[in-house]
Formats: C-alpha cells, sequence, structure tokens
C-alpha cells in the first residue's frame, strides 16, 4: 500500500489528501462518534445538521461562560433553541463535551467537575447525531434512538417536536441570561396547557384568562393524554384543544420556534431568511401587563402602549433598575385599626388575586368600611359591573392599569403621607426588555420592545410572493411533503396532527364549490352569501364581497388576521380568495342560519336557547375588543350576522369585514358610516371617534330584542316630527318609568308573551338592565363588553 502511494505524483497527492480531508470533514460534521469529544477551545469542534439549518456545540457570551448549546445556524443572533443545564455554564478553557465508551455523553468543566450528562451509561450508543430538525439524538449501531434533546426542551419547542406532560418550557431569566426564569408553559394537573409565574413570592396562573373555567376558556379537560405539536406550517394542535395557526402557513420552507419569552409571553416566531431576524406569527397574551409578576410586588403594569411599571403613590421602587424586586411602602406598611387613614383613587386599576374578602351588590361606602375594619387590608377594588363588586386586597400583587377594566382601586394610606400626584402612575421600561430585534405580524397592539419601528416590508414581501405562487403546487407539495417525512416520533406515540384548513382558494374552486353561485343564503351591505361544497365534502357558506378595492398583499395580511382568530362564538373562516376583481371569504356552514329568522318568527326561541345567545354573543364581542391578537371592532352587530349551530349556540358572522373595507388609517376612525340603521350607535351620526362602544350599542339592541321577542330597531312616527321616535327609544322610556314607580311585575309585562312565563326572572332582569346600559346615548356610560360577560356569568346558573 505504501508503495502505491509513492507512485502518485506529488501535486496530485496533495490534491487527494486535500479532497480526502474535505470529504471526511463534510460527512462527519453532524456525527460525534463513540470515544470523541468537542472542546470549548476549539471553534471547528461543532456538530452541524445535513441541511445546514442548526449547529450544536459550545456556546458563549464573552464572559467567560459557555453552554453545550443548539443553535439556528442562519438567524442573525445564531438564536439557541436548547442548552444541556442552562443553570450552569462551563469554563471558556478546558471544558469539553465526551461520548464516552460506557454509552453516555458528559459535559465536564477545566476542573473534570461534570456538569450534565445523559442517562445512557451501559448502553450500546454508537454516535451523536445532530438532525435536520434540530433534535440531538444519540444511537446504537442500529440507528435506534436511545436518548434525543427534544426530550428535554428549555424554552423552546421545534417544529414535530412532541410536548407532554413531562415537560415544560421554562424562559429565560432576562434578556441577558440563559438561566432558568420564572415563567412557565406546561400541562397543568387538569390537562390544560397554561402559562405560570412561579416566582420568590407568588406562584400565579395567568394564561388562559384564570378568571374563567376550562370551557369557557375554550379548552377541555377531558383528554388526559396530555399532548401537543405543531408542524413545519406553524399549525398547532394540542390534547386540551388549544389550536393555533402563524398566518404564513402558506410559504414553504420557513424556520419556526415556539418560546416561552423572557417577559411571560408564549410566542410563535418565522424566520425571515433574507434577513436573519424573527417575526411574531402568534403570541399567547396582546397585552403584556396581563401577565403576572411582570412587575414585582406593589406595583401596577401600565400599557403607554409599551408595558410600562410603575409604583402607586406612597410607594417606591425597591432597587432601582429592576422591577422583579417590585416597590416599597414609604411609610410603615402596618396600619392600625387606630391610625387615621385616607384612600388614594387609582382609576381602572386592579391588583388580581390575593383578596381577603368578596362582596357583591354593596355600596362603596360598606366596601371601604369592610376595608378599614381590617388591618391586614392595604387597599380595595369596587367594580360598578354586576351591581356594585368589592374586593379588599391583602397583597398588592399583580396591578395592572386598563381603560376596560370596569372599576377602580383605592389605596389605603396614612392620614400623614404626602402625596403629591394623586393617582397618576408615571412608569418607567420594564427590566425585562428585550434587546433582540424583532418584528410583528399584522398586530399593532403588540410590543416591540427594542424598536419602534414596525418592518411592515417584510410581511408584504412575503404576502406579495404568494401572488406569484401558483397555489395548487404549493398546497400539493404541502401534502407531499408532510405526507412523506411526517415524524416518527408522532407516529410511536399514536398521536395525529389535525391541521388548521385555513388556506387560499381560486376562485375557480369556489366557482365550482357553489355551482356557479347558484344557491344565495342571503344578502348584506358586504355582499351576497352562497352555499357550496369543497372538494373533501366540507359545507361552506362563500361570502362575495363588493367594492373591495385593496391589492392583494393588503388584502391577504387582513384576512390572514381575521383567519387567525378563533373563538366557540365566532364564526370560523376556512380560507380566502383574491384573484383580479374578485375577493371571496369561505367561512363554515351554520344549519340554523341565523338568529333574527328564530327570534321573529313563530318557531320562537325557548328561554334557555335566548339566554345562551346574549352570553354567547357577549362572549364573542368580548374576545374581538379585548383579547385577540389585533382589536377587532364588528360595525354591524344585529341578529342577522348572529349564526347558529346545531346546538343553538350563538356565532357572530362577518366580523372583521370593517377592517377590509378602510385599511390606510392608523386612527380608529371611519370616513363613513356603517353597520344597519337602528342597531347603530349616536357617534356614528355626531361624527365622534369610533370605538369599540359602538358595538357595546348594538349588542344593547340585540338583547333587549331576544328578551322582547320583536324588532326595536325599526323608526315610528308619532303626530308630529318633533316627537319622531324609535321603538327602542320609546322601550327603554317605558321600563325606566315603571322601574322608577316601583312597578314589581314590569319584566313581566316586557318579556315575550309567547313565552308563557316559562323564563328565569332574574336572568331576564339581569339582560334588560345591562341592555338598557349598552344603548345610553353618552358611550362613557356604556359597560365593556368583559363587564358584561361577568355580569351574565353571575346568573348563568339562576332559573
Amino acid at each position: 500500500m505504501r508503495s502505491s502511494q509513492t507512485s502518485i505524483p506529488p501535486k496530485k497527492n496533495c490534491f487527494l489528501t486535500v479532497l480526502f480531508l474535505f470529504l471526511s470533514t463534510s460527512s462527519a460534521q453532524n456525527v460525534l462518534r463513540r470515544g470523541s469529544s468537542l472542546s470549548v477551545e476549539d471553534d471547528s469542534d461543532i456538530l452541524t445538521s445535513p441541511d445546514k439549518t442548526f449547529s450544536c456545540g459550545f456556546y458563549g457570551t464573552g464572559q467567560n461562560a459557555y453552554w453545550f448549546s443548539i443553535w439556528f445556524t442562519n438567524s442573525k443572533d445564531r438564536t439557541v433553541v436548547w442548552m444541556a443545564n442552562r443553570d450552569r455554564p462551563a469554563n471558556g478553557r478546558g471544558s469539553r463535551v465526551s461520548l464516552r465508551r460506557d454509552g453516555a455523553m458528559v459535559l465536564t468543566d477545566v476542573d473534570g467537575s461534570i456538569i450534565w450528562e445523559t442517562n445512557t451509561t451501559s448502553t450500546d450508543v454508537g454516535r451523536a447525531e445532530l438532525l435536520d430538525t434540530g433534535n440531538l439524538v444519540l444511537k446504537d449501531p442500529g440507528g435506534k434512538i436511545l436518548w434525543q434533546s427534544f426530550d428535554f426542551p428549555t424554552d423552546t419547542l421545534l417544529p414535530n417536536q412532541l410536548f407532554t406532560k413531562r415537560t415544560k418550557l421554562v424562559a429565560r431569566l432576562h434578556s441577558g441570561s440563559y438561566a432558568s426564569g420564572y415563567f412557565s408553559f406546561f400541562f397543568d394537573n387538569d390537562n390544560v396547557l397554561r402559562l405560570i409565574y412561579d416566582g420568590p413570592d407568588i406562584s400565579s396562573i395567568y394564561w388562559p384568562n384564570p378568571d374563567f373555567d376550562v370551557f369557557r376558556n375554550g379548552r377541555t379537560n377531558y383528554n388526559s393524554s396530555r399532548t401537543a405539536v405543531f408542524d413545519e406550517m406553524g399549525h398547532f394542535i394540542s390534547s386540551d384543544q388549544l389550536q393555533f395557526s402563524a398566518p404564513d402557513t402558506d410559504l414553504l420552507r420557513i424556520k419556526r420556534r415556539l418560546t416561552m419569552d423572557h417577559d411571560g409571553n408564549l410566542r410563535l416566531y418565522s424566520l425571515n431568511n433574507e434577513t436573519g431576524l424573527w417575526v411574531i406569527s402568534w403570541q399567547a397574551l396582546s397585552q403584556l401587563c396581563n401577565v403576572h409578576g411582570i412587575c414585582g410586588i406593589n406595583s401596577i403594569c401600565v400599557n403607554t402602549p409599551d408595558p410600562k411599571c410603575s409604583c402607586p403613590p406612597g410607594y417606591e421602587i425597591t432597587e432601582p433598575g429592576n422591577w422583579n424586586k417590585g416597590c416599597k411602602p414609604m411609610f410603615n406598611s402596618t396600619l392600625s385599626q387606630s391610625q387615621q387613614v385616607k384612600f388614594v383613587l387609582l382609576p381602572h386599576v386592579d391588583f388580581w388575586g390575593f383578596d381577603l374578602n368578596f362582596s357583591a351588590s354593596t355600596t362603596f361606602d360598606s366596601c371601604m368600611k369592610l376595608c378599614l375594619g381590617d388591618y391586614r387590608c392595604k387597599a380595595f377594588s369596587y367594580r360598578l359591573d354586576g351591581g356594585g363588586r368589592c374586593f379588599t386586597k391583602g397583597v398588592l400583587f399583580n396591578g395592572y392599569q386598563s381603560p376596560s377594566f370596569p372599576g377602580n382601586i383605592y389605596l389605603r394610606l396614612p392620614v400623614s403621607f404626602e402625596t403629591s400626584q394623586l393617582g397618576i402612575l408615571n412608569g418607567t421600561d420594564l427590566i425585562c426588555q428585550s434587546a433582540e430585534s424583532e418584528t410583528t405580524i399584522g398586530s399593532p397592539s403588540m410590543y416591540n420592545f427594542n424598536t419602534k419601528r414596525t418592518r411592515w416590508v417584510y410581511f408584504y414581501s412575503f404576502a406579495s410572493a404568494i401572488g406569484f405562487i401558483e397555489i395548487l403546487f404549493v398546497v400539493s407539495g404541502w401534502w407531499f411533503l408532510f405526507r412523506k417525512r411526517g415524524s416518527p416520533n408522532l407516529a410511536e406515540d399514536g398521536y395525529h396532527l389535525v391541521l388548521s384548513p385555513f388556506r387560499r382558494f381560486t376562485y375557480t374552486e369556489l366557482k365550482k364549490a357553489t355551482n356557479n353561485f347558484k344557491e344565495e343564503l342571503g344578502r348584506g351591505g358586504s355582499g351576497a352569501v352562497y352555499k357550496g361544497i369543497l372538494t373533501d365534502e366540507r359545507v361552506v357558506a362563500v361570502k362575495r364581497l363588493e367594492n373591495m378595492y385593496q391589492g392583494e398583499d393588503v388584502f391577504w395580511a387582513e384576512v390572514s388576521t381575521i383567519g387567525k382568530i378563533n373563538h366557540m362564538n365566532l364564526v370560523r373562516m376556512w380560507g380566502f380568495c383574491s384573484e383580479g376583481k374578485h375577493r371571496l371569504l369561505v367561512y363554515e356552514y351554520m344549519e340554523y342560519q341565523s338568529l333574527d329568522k328564530h327570534l321573529f318568527s313563530p318557531t320562537f326561541l325557548e328561554w334557555k336557547d335566548r339566554f345562551k345567545a346574549a352570553l354567547g354573543i357577549a362572549k364573542g364581542l368580548a374576545y374581538l375588543h379585548h383579547e385577540c391578537l389585533e382589536w377587532v371592532m364588528h360595525c354591524d352587530v344585529k341578529p342577522g350576522n348572529i349564526l347558529l349551530d346545531s346546538e343553538f349556540e350563538p356565532k357572530i358572522a362577518d366580523f372583521g369585514l370593517a377592517k377590509l373595507s378602510q385599511r390606510g388609517d392608523n386612527s380608529s376612525d371611519f370616513s363613513q358610516i356603517r353597520g344597519t340603521k337602528g342597531y347603530m350607535a349616536p357617534e356614528w351620526a355626531t361624527n365622534l371617534p369610533i370605538t369599540a362602544k359602538v358595538d357595546v350599542y348594538s349588542y344593547g339592541v340585540v338583547v333587549l330584542e331576544i328578551v322582547k321577542g320583536i324588532p326595536l330597531s325599526n323608526w315610528v312616527i308619532e303626530g308630529r316630527e318633533e316627537h319622531d321616535e324609535s321603538d327602542l327609544t320609546r322601550f327603554v322610556r317605558v321600563v325606566k318609568r315603571k322601574i322608577q314607580c316601583g312597578e314589581t311585575s314590569w319584566i313581566e309585562e316586557i318579556v315575550d308573551p309567547r313565552l308563557n312565563g316559562q323564563f328565569s326572572r332574574s336572568q331576564a332582569t339581569t339582560i334588560v338592565e345591562l341592555g338598557m346600559s349598552c344603548v345610553e346615548e353618552d358611550r362613557n356610560k356604556r359597560p365593556t363588553m368583559d363587564s358584561v360577560v361577568q355580569a351574565l356569568l353571575e346568573c348563568l346558573d339562576e332559573s
């Protein structure tokens, strides 16, 4: 063999040597063989996935702190997705990761101490391999996986990485640290996915809404498998029925990650390959002040609109620059009953939890006396919704200020304490401010902490590119990719991924599905609705929009935002079409059609279905106004836009059409009147700025009609023109007079007589009182939809 080598010419021998070294390096760069190691001092000791998406090796911060990690190779900041023992970094000299002869992978520090190791001792591990999925696996000689990093996530979940009851995502402590923080994403004991703040002082679950039960949050706790996953297209599904999708699901080869961020929010990211920056495509909370523990004890989170932490009057920051420590009182915090005190009003402020006492239907004075009589009481919350509700507070945690909160906090302070700025919250930036440059898709209500610039150009460039891609090839290519590659882990666990059906249709598809738009279901101001049957045999309602002049990219941006909104009381959008002048929306088909066809017809609704309708409509509007990624005003709430499913559960249709009709104005003003006469709020005609309170007004008309059983939106003339008034105005006037006169049977006199007295008096009274408050001419006197939901829930079980 030596003689054959010596016969090779020198130049050719050098070329073959270099080629051999190159091939051996490239073929082995994603594999670490048994008995080999990676050194922290050798920058070339890195494993790279075959498609070059992920790298694995030592990741340093420049402070002689290194972690054995996996990161995205092509992201601008080399985003880390996994770490071995994140709470103990290794030294920059002498540390190494070894795949030992006994089968264990071990991370050792410079002094030889073990920082981390796998539980594969005495196994037949032959090699470590970094896969294209970002999964670091240990395999035996036959290729069987004996250990994988996917089973031990840190703060990030990758596509096709199974999330189970045995795993959780734990956020970083703050943007400059990789240590474990206080926020976690996990399966709770009741089988529901939750976000929790588990800090040194308190533990508090804050998502989904802790004020609601499992089913009111759109989840279920009946499935004990506790499994969740998302795919390469950005579709997430969980055994508790949590589902969401990225808006750019039509784009192939987009790298994604689901990360529990250090600010307490769970976000789905998409990577812009051109810039290497991450784009937020979904997040659990649209308002960061809903994150518990974000500002520390005694402090208040204020959206301005970026979240800022503030100390209330009488308190000062405990550790300047670190809001995790919260605020401390500037007086003796133990106030005796004999000490004179005063209460400082903090409007629209609340501290969640830690209630010493709760009283319903009580007066303000009684609430104040309740707090005065308890030396532990630091403040009391008084809410006008639901007839006056009182909460006395023993600890001031999870404080937030929101214009939509229907109550105030009254802070207890010594009389001797001077307060120069009563009730004024001047916040400062959160300590958990992100140092990373991030962009949001289609969501002006979300926060970009590092920069005020929202780089829409990335999103629009994505959308424009889709306009030039044949949708058939996209769908076919995705189907082939998913079917071919699949996920062996999912198959082994018997978990089947249910994909979101939201997609882009061609005009030809919808024309065929509707039999050339033959069967018209209804017609409104925005266009006609036709019944259709898709190729997968789903029955759908296809709405052909009229007077829609947006370009393809703008229309796509708006529809994608509406399409990812998912609530049990909102009609689900399956997809859309945007070709040339054609703009169509594809919705789920509701077999029982609209509320007006049942409410104002001989086949009237029973009371339980009427109350279900009032509550369901309120929930849907509350979600649009307060909870979804981009706040949406409906602007045309009426019985004709409330559809009923087979269980008579109401679903609001046509939400978001106001945005589709009006684009390009950053304010909440609209240039032309929208809605249906009789359901329109007075501000439409008085040129006042349009807010979500227009929907509150329309809701009030609808629920009063639900009780009365006849339309109240018609106009009538009583003799002379100056006495013109609507049925609604006359109804409210008559009811108020009956109440003021002390008539005890007023509710029986106004409820639909077709019910023959078969209704809940307390529920009907609550609905009428709420309805009349909703149709107040002064919009500032109208309640928020959140408070309406709460008031209705309080009488849910009454009959």
